[in-house]
């Protein structure tokens, strides 16, 4: 169930019930690609520093350790030791951008495994059967996510094939939470809007997937390389036209500018894998930018890497530490710089909703975009 609990301008604030507990909406979701998050960080991490909901992803999980193993050990949940709310992503996504030799057809796509080569075939009844086996909260359906730079026609032609394809989860989701040996008989399903950077596709496409009353709905297809100026034309031409008695997901972003302005134009939750790329790579979030702890003038340096900060990095250890830990390659920097970041994307999130609570978001939203500005503290 989809509440909203107050509204500044096209901001929502919201409550989301699931089966696995209740969502505060705007909400970030911590992507855990293969049921753990990339840098050494457990799932009672992720209790620690605030993370509402774990995304994981099916194609990743249905070659390794695959899902019906994950079934057999009684679902993603108890597999990785997290009780709270885990979308899954459909795996459309990294059958588009994984598999170099493809064929695209309309029973679905065959495909060959990035890890050892085998055929792999995936459609959208498969796609459901996957994330049914891993007993997600919220299952995406199966779509093509076709290139921004594809041309018109290869566009229509797409969003019309995604559409009969969402039509085919939605039967296989209802059958699969009727049957007896089903982990999770409540699992939601979410329908993805695509249409590129076309706002009329988009809409006449929204207008559809609307009519088909799924428990959510998502905005894909951007952060894929067209301009920030144009998603962010692309949300606020899209969303309006998706239910607003149920949660918008923009798929993929983003920065945490782009999440502020996203916000701005209705959107409730998000995902990204920047939070936790960039903090393998020293790269860490603070409220006046981001700093690259490996530059040397953070060698001397006593702070923490932010002092507005509590997350278990910023309570324990220095800059001068943890960029010695990522020029000598130990573990332990890695982790502590993905576990700020995440913390500070999860504590953005949890001021925003404040925000919003108290009609001030256009503050707020400012007041943080300028700090981004300031470039490296």
């Amino acid at each position: 169930m989809y509440q909203i609990k107050k509204k500044d301008g096209n901001a929502k604030r919201a409550t989301v019930t699931t089966v696995h507990g209740t969502i505060e909406t705007p909400v970030f979701m911590n992507v855990g690609t293969a049921a753990a998050i990339k840098g050494a960080v457990a799932t009672t991490d992720l209790q620690e520093i605030g993370t509402q909901v774990q995304l994981s992803n099916t194609y990743h999980l249905h070659v390794r350790p695959g899902d019906k193993i994950v079934k057999q050990l009684g679902g993603l949940h108890k597999f990785m030791n997290w009780d709270k709310p885990i979308l899954t992503d459909s795996g459309g996504f990294q059958v588009f951008s994984l598999a170099g030799l493809r064929k695209i057809k309309e029973e679905g796509v065959y495909f060959n495994s990035h890890v050892d080569g085998r055929k792999i075939f995936m459609g959208p009844e498969e796609s459901m059967q996957i994330q049914s086996n891993l007993a997600s909260t919220i299952a995406m359906a199966f779509d093509e996510c076709p290139p921004s730079t594809a041309d018109r026609t290869y566009i229509q032609n797409s969003v019309e094939r995604t559409t009969r394809w969402l039509a085919r989860c939605k039967t296989e989701m209802d059958r699969l939470n009727s049957l007896e040996d089903t982990i999770n008989k409540e699992q939601w399903l979410f329908g993805i809007n695509q249409g590129g950077v076309l706002a009329d596709i988009r809409i006449e496409h929204a207008k559809r997937i609307s009519e088909m009353d799924l428990n959510g709905y998502a905005i894909g297809g951007l952060a894929v390389g067209e301009s920030h100026e144009e998603m962010y034309h692309i949300i606020e031409e899209t969303v309006p036209y998706l239910p607003e008695d149920k949660p918008t997901y923009l798929m993929g972003v983003g920065t945490p500018a782009n999440i502020l302005e996203a916000v701005d134009r209705g959107v409730d939750f998000f995902d990204c894998v920047y939070p936790s790329r960039n903090g393998r790579h020293g790269h860490v979030y603070t409220n006046h930018g981001k700093l690259n702890l490996f530059n040397a003038k953070y060698e001397l340096d006593s702070r923490p890497i932010s002092e507005e900060c509590n997350c278990p990095a910023c309570r324990n250890y220095s800059r001068a530490y943890i960029r010695h830990l990522l020029k000598a390659k130990e573990m332990l920097g890695m982790r502590l710089c993905v576990l700020h970041n995440l913390h500070f994307y999860n504590n953005m999130m949890s001021e925003i909703r404040e925000a919003i609570e108290q009609e001030r978001y256009q503050e707020y939203k400012k007041m943080r975009l300028d700090g981004f500005k300031q470039g490296e503290a």
